[in-house]
């Protein structure tokens, strides 16, 4: 198929049959399933040290979205170029677009280490006057996701690059190994030697940097269409370097300055007192569950687009966008209700104060209703606009979205009108709202057809 067939939005057959899709989705849910149980597992046993344990985790977490939220916009720059080109049947592109997301994402991970020394006065300026015993504890855990961050950023790249090519089930084996090692990591040190966050932070470390190493051996296999040679050599090439940043920068810039409004958002959180911090840190990972299925489309998403706007196939990359979009619908109002009904017995799990657990009940109820409705539209769909290339556009609606409804709409419910951390979460749903009535609308316009990336 060629990119100048692509006006005929009915005429090409379908690329991609039920065995293939199932090949790719299921895997990535397991995947994303296993990340938020262990995710759920690191909380519980963190949990152990008390409520300013779990604290300091989850300032120490906000920062780390941000980081993960770079890493992965580099990681969907370099996917979506490399699912293009892939579509396109381009593999010796396919292959320079991977060597060059993987120097990208190792070369900004490295550069964190430079924030080392200066740990405690960085976190006091992100969130300011909080209690000591938090402090103490965020400045160690920090330490630990720094050392962390460069093995876990060569493991999404090399994901992204697994998922490009159809493959998802090395990501999701190598995330088995991945978490084996970190809560069996977490169970000795922070059980057997009493190490609290700083057991949790060496698990993190140790488990990464397996995930990394595994990762690194297997993509230099020749026999895969994408194949990295030379990992120990940053060898640019500025042409390809352009076209993933041409993605990878809106989204990055979409995806940080949306985790600095959630920093600042924690910031209010943090002036609610420990019991909301812990609350807020308790329905965050919770609230992942029933994310699942959609986390897992829209990484599904980039791929099958992707290959179809590369193939130059445009019916079929609008066919393929709503089909996802759909079932995302229904696999998340299955596990927003589990979780709605169940949620009293999951939050009874975590050791907090019978006022943490008040509060997370309420808000955590409350946002299943808008997951179940609204979630997808906002952050499912988006994902397939990207994989067209339409990443401005997504960048846009989502700082808009971000800094003129989220933050704002926090600050005035939760500190103007005191309706505490259910004030910071009805922020967040009106900026889902917000969200999906942008991304539908664009949608629907065709627009996103429009753009072209190789």
């Amino acid at each position: 198929m060629t990119k100048g067939s692509s006006q005929t939005e009915s005429a090409l057959p379908a690329m991609f049959d039920k065995k293939y899709l199932k090949q790719l989705i299921w895997p990535l849910a397991a995947e994303q399933l296993l990340a938020v149980t262990i995710g759920l597992a690191d909380t519980l046993m963190v949990s152990v040290g008390g409520e300013t344990a779990v604290s300091a985790v989850s300032l120490v977490d906000s920062f780390s979205q941000l980081m993960i939220a770079l890493f992965s916009a580099f990681a969907t720059g370099g996917a979506v170029i490399c699912s293009q080109y892939l579509g396109s049947k381009n593999t010796e592109k396919a292959s320079l677009a991977g060597k060059q997301l993987y120097n990208i994402s190792l070369a900004f991970s490295l550069s964190l280490l430079l924030l080392i020394p200066f740990r405690r006065p960085f976190l006091a300026f992100l969130f300011g006057r909080i209690d000591a015993s938090v402090m103490e504890n965020s400045i160690e855990y920090l330490l630990w996701m720094l050392l962390s961050y460069p093995f876990l950023a060569v493991y999404n790249s090399m994901a992204a690059l697994y998922r490009s090519m159809g493959n998802s089930k090395i990501s999701l084996k190598v995330s088995l190994l991945m978490n084996a090692i970190n809560i069996g990591g977490n169970a000795i040190l922070i059980y057997g030697f009493g190490l609290s966050v700083r057991g949790a932070g060496i698990a993190t470390v140790l488990s990464r940097m397996a995930a990394a190493i595994v990762m690194c051996v297997l993509i230099t296999r020749k026999d895969q269409p994408i194949h990295l040679e030379k990992l120990h050599i940053l060898d640019w090439n500025d042409d390809m370097v352009k076209k993933i940043l041409g993605i990878s920068i809106p989204s990055g810039v979409e995806n940080s300055l949306f985790q600095v409004g959630k920093l600042i958002v924690q910031n209010f959180i943090a002036v609610l007192g420990t019991a909301s911090l812990a609350a807020n840190a308790i329905c965050n990972s919770i609230a992942s569950f029933a994310n699942i299925p959609g986390s897992a489309l829209s990484l599904a998403s980039i791929t099958i687009v992707g290959q179809c706007m590369g193939a130059g196939n445009t019916g079929e990359a609008t066919r393929y966008a709503k089909k996802m979009l759909f079932g995302t619908y229904l696999c998340m109002g299955i596990t927003g209700l589990l979780v709605y009904l169940l949620a009293p017995q999951i939050i009874a799990l975590f050791n907090l104060s019978t006022e943490a657990k008040g509060i997370a009940l309420s808000v955590i109820r409350q946002c299943m209703l808008f997951t179940i409705t609204i979630w997808p539209a906002s952050f499912q769909l988006p994902n397939s606009l990207r994989a067209a290339g339409d990443a401005k556009f997504t960048m846009v609606v989502s700082l808009i979205s971000m800094w003129c409804f989220r933050v704002v709409f926090a600050y005035v419910l939760a500190l103007q009108l005191h309706l505490g951390l259910n004030g910071i979460w009805m922020g967040m749903y009106i900026d889902w709202i917000f969200r999906s009535v942008c991304f539908v609308t664009r949608f629907r316009s065709g627009k996103w057809k429009e753009r072209q990336v190789i």
